[in-house]
């Protein structure tokens, strides 16, 4: 945590506009419940209203429509929300890593003095490193892979040969960068291995959570598009295409070939089968499973709601009567028109 800040330079470095003592020192981040002195909140949506009264906060970030609802300093943006994760960055800032090979390190390939690499990790042959990239202890980066500058690579991270990483990628504990997509072939009773010859390529200021799995391409790449955000224990299977921006919650489950869009936001748990196209700018809310292609920006829901065990098993008896019940309606509406047409 760095020593603190002015209001002032806080809002010289963000912006947003500043209401209050300027001169006031914030050291940290806290909620409108728990923020104390020396500590700076924020308030984004209206049902905080009230522990905006109520907060032992020093300073507090709000917006506009919550400017008079204060006393204490407060700086005034547009994105609450934003501005916050902001700051903490500011307050927090990452700790420089210590350049240089661990001696329990393996590596087969020349690396720039700035790198920093780990115990036991093993770095194969014909690998390109850019400048400042982090590797900790235990990741095994195979033959031909290519990582951007100023990258992260947490502990145990496993990327297969060829795969591409681009600048700024953050990727956390345990993920798996380019395994075999699941392809096989049925001949008779068994079945055949399709050999998996694309790759995985990811673009630039990526991050992707623990233990999230994304499968390199049968023949394609698999392709991560640039600011792509994917939390932990997420499967992305083979030649599966994600846009620029999108972000996705854990657990969430992409069936191979799949093409989703640009800015678009995934739920957590939901599935998305295969060989479907999603547009830009759609948001799917958590456990929905998607079955079909999505062609309009939107938000789309597919969650039953929840109930006792006795009345889920009546509302499912009640779904399966639906269809004889639009027959039935069908035939009555053509009786109706007959009726009609002989009076």
């Amino acid at each position: 945590m760095s020593g603190g800040l002015r209001l002032d330079e806080i809002v010289a470095r963000l912006g947003g506009m500043l209401q209050g003592d300027g001169s006031l020192v914030v050291s940290q981040v806290g909620s409108l419940l728990s923020a104390g002195a020396g500590e700076i909140a924020f308030i984004a949506s209206p049902k905080y209203r009230a522990q905006l009264k109520r907060t032992k906060a020093a300073a507090v970030i709000v917006p506009p429509q919550f400017a008079n609802d204060t006393t204490l300093p407060h700086i005034i943006h547009q994105n609450p929300y934003a501005y916050y994760a902001r700051v903490v960055g500011l307050l927090n800032p990452a700790l420089p890593g210590r350049s240089g090979v661990h001696p329990g390190a393996v590596v087969n390939s020349p690396l720039p003095a700035s790198v920093s690499v780990g115990a036991n990790a093993v770095i194969g042959d014909g690998v390109r490193i850019g400048e400042n990239v982090t590797i900790y202890p235990g990741c095994v980066l195979g033959d031909g892979v290519a990582i951007g500058d100023d990258s992260v690579l947490h502990a145990n991270v496993v990327v297969y040969d060829h795969c591409v990483i681009g600048r700024r990628a953050v990727i956390h504990a345990g993920a798996v960068i380019g395994a075999d997509g699941f392809g096989f072939a049925k001949d008779g009773q068994h079945w055949v291995k399709i050999p998996q010859i694309g790759r995985v390529v990811i673009g630039d200021d990526v991050e992707i959570g623990a233990n999230t799995s994304i499968d390199r391409g049968a023949l394609d790449d698999t392709v991560i598009g640039n600011g792509v955000k994917l939390d932990n224990q997420i499967q992305v299977a083979h030649n599966v295409s994600i846009g620029d921006h999108t972000a996705m919650a854990g657990c969430v489950g992409i069936a191979g070939s799949a093409r989703i869009g640009r800015r678009c936001t995934v739920g957590g748990a939901a599935m998305i089968s295969g060989h479907l196209e999603i547009a830009d700018d759609v948001h799917v809310s958590a456990g929905t499973l998607v079955a079909k292609s999505l062609s309009q920006p939107g938000a789309y829901t597919g969650i039953f709601p929840l109930a006792t065990h006795h009345e889920w098993l009546h509302n499912a008896a009640q779904i399966k009567r639906l269809v004889k019940l639009a027959e039935r309606v069908a035939e009555l509406e053509k009786t109706i028109q007959l009726m009609g047409k002989t009076s």
